[in-house]
């Protein structure tokens, strides 16, 4: 496809969205949303989770079922909001596209990418068969997607995330939109990701001379891509105008608030006692995985992958331990090893004991060691049971590792550990018989830390624990871990690709690339003067290098 066939009219106004208005069964969501987009143009619109900014872009496509819609949208001259179901077939995917925050859901995992993105060519443009797929290729090597014909015979969970994100840019490029709508397009992707897939999009921007509206929450990404943003709060347009002159000198007060709503440090940096004994040590750590062997070899043996190579780390009490580095890194497997999940090889101590292999994960010593060391993930929805009450999610543990206690005993303790994580039945009437469901994401995360802090553990593993966040909510979560620290004494191993995260929370930090530990060391050390360029790659990726102290 040329670069010709694929320009479209970039003069005049392409989207008119004047006091567009979104109810549920009466009750207003969206209010009064009016703002304009040129063709070629790059709106950012920012907000946190209900703030309705992903209803109002669901709206301009009609796809928020049961939703009264009122007001009008104009694309190239035409009300999207009055047209008939078959006239906004014809817009979904053709003149208005869409790319979801994430690919592995949005992508059929029965279809290979080449498939999925020819199937669009053959709806949208009556390509043939042959044609469509000998297209797809080439929409997926626009995308900077390595090996294209051999990608486009991929299904999604073989494609990493940046190129699972691709291969949605690609689909959406297929019908040549005259508006695209990124719905958190790199939320889920690694700091040096997000930087590839945010300057792959300008790029096919300038080139076709598309719009792009942004979703966001993410003002670094804001600030990078955006000609103009706009900021919703509960369900109203506050404030929009060019970016520069937002960020610089915003007029709103929940602008004001967004762009105060970096991770702040207040953690405990004075020195550690000579004597204390680290809570977790590893020495020359290995994990691996086995693999499949091609041909007749793969009948009798199987191959390695190694993910973890010869790790040495030590993390001590009331101390925080960052781990960084991209996906593949290795380091999630090597939260996984301390938390006695996988089989390793190496030394491997927490508390001052081994885990058993992992064949005999359920003995008495294994469970003894799995009360002195819990987790946090990174989605409290997923990791938390949807069948369960709260009373039961945060009270489990105390079943398994405390069966002497008595049910009020029980119910004593989980209520006051939800006093302590800021929960409480004077906030949240029918607290204990509630479901995750009935919370937010900031309110869910409260929930696993208080699941997990219930054993009085002496580690915390902490897996991107903020990462699917707004920013204020963010910060929240991350001011509660502090003071847990501070309060308790935890030593914590904090796994994360996010640099502002680290700068706030660690005390020391180690770097992973390729299963190795590529740099490690004091935070301050690591981060203002890195010594290997691809630290200093993640780094800069982040953002303006900054003092630790100085937060």
């Amino acid at each position: 496809m040329s670069r010709e066939e694929f320009k479209v009219n970039t003069t005049g106004k392409l989207l008119s969205v004047r006091d567009l208005g979104v109810s549920f069964a009466g009750k207003p969501v969206v209010q009064g949303v009016s703002f304009e987009m040129a063709a070629g143009e790059k709106l950012a619109l920012v907000g946190e989770s209900g703030s309705g900014k992903s209803v109002t872009a669901l709206s301009l496509l009609r796809l928020v079922g049961d939703a009264q819609l009122s007001g009008q949208a104009f694309l190239g001259g035409r009300d999207l909001l009055r047209l008939s179901e078959r006239e906004m077939q014809a817009v979904r995917g053709g003149d208005i596209a869409m790319i979801f925050q994430e690919p592995m859901t949005a992508l059929n995992p029965l279809m290979t990418v080449g498939d999925q993105v020819a199937e669009v060519l053959q709806l949208k443009q009556a390509l043939s068969k042959a044609q469509a797929q000998k297209q797809a290729i080439e929409l997926l090597a626009t995308t900077g997607i390595p090996e294209p014909e051999r990608r486009a015979q991929s299904f999604p969970h073989q494609l990493s995330g940046g190129q699972r994100q691709r291969a949605m840019i690609a689909m959406a490029l297929a019908s040549r939109p005259r508006l695209l709508l990124a719905d958190e397009p790199t939320t889920a992707l690694d700091v040096t990701l997000r930087g590839q897939i945010l300057d792959l999009l300008a790029d096919l921007q300038r080139q076709t001379g598309m719009a792009v509206l942004m979703i966001t929450h993410d003002l670094n990404l804001v600030r990078r891509f955006a000609d103009r943003v706009a900021v919703m709060e509960k369900g109203v347009l506050v404030e929009q105008g060019a970016v520069a002159a937002v960020m610089q000198n915003p007029q709103h007060a929940y602008t004001r608030k967004l762009l105060a709503s970096k991770p702040v440090r207040d953690v405990n940096d004075g020195p550690v006692p000579s004597d204390a004994l680290a809570v977790v040590q590893a020495k020359s750590l290995q994990v691996s995985y086995a693999t499949p062997l091609p041909g007749i070899r793969g009948w009798f043996k199987k191959g390695a992958f190694v993910a973890v190579k010869g790790a040495d780390m030590a993390l001590k009490p009331a101390r925080t331990l960052g781990v960084i580095g991209e996906s593949g890194s290795g380091k999630s497997t090597l939260a996984q090893a301390v938390l006695g999940l996988l089989p390793h090889g190496g030394e491997l101590q927490v508390a001052g004991q081994q885990w058993q292999p992992p064949t005999i994960r359920n003995s008495t010593a294994n469970l003894a060691l799995r009360r002195k060391i819990q987790v946090v993930f990174q989605d409290p929805f997923s990791s938390l049971s949807p069948r369960m009450t709260v009373e039961e999610i945060v009270g489990e543990g105390l079943q398994i590792h405390a069966p002497e206690l008595s049910a009020d005993q029980r119910r004593e303790r989980v209520v006051q550990m939800l006093a302590e994580v800021g929960m409480s039945d004077a906030q949240f009437p029918g607290l204990l018989q509630r479901y995750p469901h009935e919370f937010s994401g900031g309110q869910r995360q409260r929930l696993a830390i208080s699941r997990a802090l219930i054993m009085e553990p002496e580690v915390l593993v902490l897996d991107e624990p903020t990462s699917a966040l707004d920013v204020t909510i963010q910060q929240q979560v991350l001011a509660l871990l502090q003071r847990l620290q501070k309060e308790r004494g935890l030593a914590y191993l904090l796994i994360t690709h996010d640099v502002d995260v680290i700068r706030a929370m660690a005390h020391d930090v180690l770097v992973m690339k390729d299963g190795q530990i590529v740099e490690q060391g004091a935070v301050q050390q690591v981060l203002l003067a890195p010594q290997e360029a691809y630290t200093r790659k993640l780094v800069e990726a982040a953002g303006e290098v900054q003092p630790v102290l100085a937060l």
